[in-house]
């Protein structure tokens, strides 16, 4: 069985997630989507504006057709790396760079694939929470 794991904060969720989540399903038999933890995201950012709890973002990612398991992380390291059963983890385009690269050479030295995932032109959280702040 081929095990797919992405990550990430799915706050502002958003077609470009659905789109992720359905592109990796294509190429793997069990989807693992990992939600970072509403803690870990007010330590590194603690001015950050968050609509929806760790739960409940939990929730909203479950009731998804094309994942299969939801979990919760705090930071994207190997150490989290070592507790999740996956063969490749899916990394958007943009994630490139410190953490991402650390996880990225954790996968290679352990026999894991990495695949870089385009984006839903268009579509960013980060245009979101603009547009919402404007308002």
């Amino acid at each position: 069985m081929n095990k797919i794991l992405t990550f990430g904060v799915y706050d502002y969720f958003h077609l470009g997630h659905i789109r992720i989540f359905k592109h990796c399903k294509e190429y793997c038999d069990y989807l693992i989507v990992a939600v970072q933890n509403q803690k870990s995201i007010l330590k590194f950012k603690p001015d950050a504006k968050i609509l929806y709890s760790t739960e409940e973002r939990k929730e909203i990612l479950e009731s998804i057709k094309y994942i299969d398991k939801v979990i919760v992380y705090d930071t994207l390291c190997p150490e989290y790396l070592e507790t999740v059963d996956f063969d490749t983890l899916a990394l958007g385009e943009d994630h490139v760079g410190g953490r991402f690269d650390i996880a990225a050479n954790w996968c290679k030295e352990h026999g894991k694939n990495v695949v870089r995932l385009k984006r839903t032109p268009g579509i960013c959280s980060s245009e979101i929470k603009k547009t919402i702040n404007r308002k």
